[in-house]
């Protein structure tokens, strides 16, 4: 597995990004186990999860992602074969939400203890926190890598301007830098990253990490009517907006390379993504070994200049 910069931090990664958010959720432990095996015998090291997930399943209280991975580490003795990333910021729960910097401090004690590890290799911030000045957040970070707790700091869900405000505060004033940045982007979501965003993340050497970057399922083909929504838990709630004409025209440019290429068309979705100069790794997840093939398979993947070019245009 040829292994990418993130960024411009120390730390190199597999060009795909593993999701656990379905770990403790629609994936039981041991069915997490099988699902872990996989992905790291077959080089996808990099592995990103976050303190609230799965804290909207009735019953939850979050952390349940990193527990199971936590367990499977320790189990299996192979924290140092694995890339961590996780995040903190989302509401938890008692008033635990935000970046100010006694928050950080508590919550990444909190994801360390679920994760049975010292070291986080990848924190990032989950969303952005407009009631915190970014120098206050940055400085809990700066501390958190001199203790060596953390190594490596990213942001998600920020807006171009405010990444743009956090890297121009670490440029002037010495404290850590966002190396990451993780926006929604697929073929079936381009206008949130595409434009301003990418170009602070290009013009800054930050690293792009993707999430959603199935749209929830809807690439790899398997929603192509109402009557498919069933298909699995998120179906009835994610894909209606996706499932329209724009979304119809998308299928049918990925059946079609797909079929060029002999591939599956989620494989090509994410070799899309792949390609493109500014993407470090797209996050994609599974909830069964035999889909870990896919992923696998779009690491793999090069697609011509032509196919990317027809991919744009039909989802332009």
């Amino acid at each position: 597995m040829k292994l990418r910069a993130l960024g411009r931090s120390a730390l190199s990664v597999p060009p795909l990004c593993f999701g656990c958010n379905v770990f403790g959720w629609t994936v039981d432990e041991a069915a997490s186990f099988r699902l872990l095996d996989t992905v790291l015998e077959h080089g996808l090291s990099f592995l990103d999860t976050a303190d609230v997930y799965s804290r909207w399943v009735p019953g939850h209280s979050g952390g349940e992602s990193e527990i199971i991975i936590g367990k499977w580490m320790k189990a299996r003795g192979n924290r140092n074969r694995v890339i961590l990333a996780t995040k903190v910021g989302m509401d938890m729960g008692n008033g635990n939400v935000g970046l100010k910097a006694d928050y950080i401090a508590r919550a990444v004690e909190d994801s360390l203890r679920r994760l049975q590890t010292d070291t986080i290799d990848l924190y990032q911030s989950h969303k952005d926190d407009e009631t915190t000045p970014q120098e206050e957040t940055l400085a809990a970070y700066d501390r958190l890598i001199k203790a060596g707790k953390i190594r490596a700091i990213g942001a998600s869900n920020f807006s171009a301007e405010r990444l743009k405000s956090a890297l121009e505060i670490s440029a002037k004033t010495g404290l850590p830098r966002y190396d990451s940045m993780q926006p929604e982007y697929s073929l079936s979501e381009r206008s949130s990253y595409e434009g301003a965003l990418q170009r602070v993340c290009e013009d800054n050497d930050v690293g792009v990490i993707t999430f959603f970057s199935l749209a929830a399922g809807f690439l790899t083909g398997k929603y192509r009517s109402e009557s498919d929504f069933a298909k699995s838990p998120r179906g009835p709630r994610s894909i209606p907006k996706y499932l329209n004409p724009r979304g119809l025209r998308i299928l049918a440019g990925l059946d079609e390379v797909a079929a060029e290429t002999r591939a599956e068309p989620a494989a090509v979705a994410l070799a899309w993504l792949m390609a493109k100069p500014s993407i470090t790794a797209p996050i994609a997840s599974a909830t069964k070994p035999e889909h870990v093939a896919t992923l696998v398979a779009a690491t793999r993947l090069e697609l011509t200049k032509g196919q990317v070019e027809r991919l744009d245009a039909a989802s332009a």
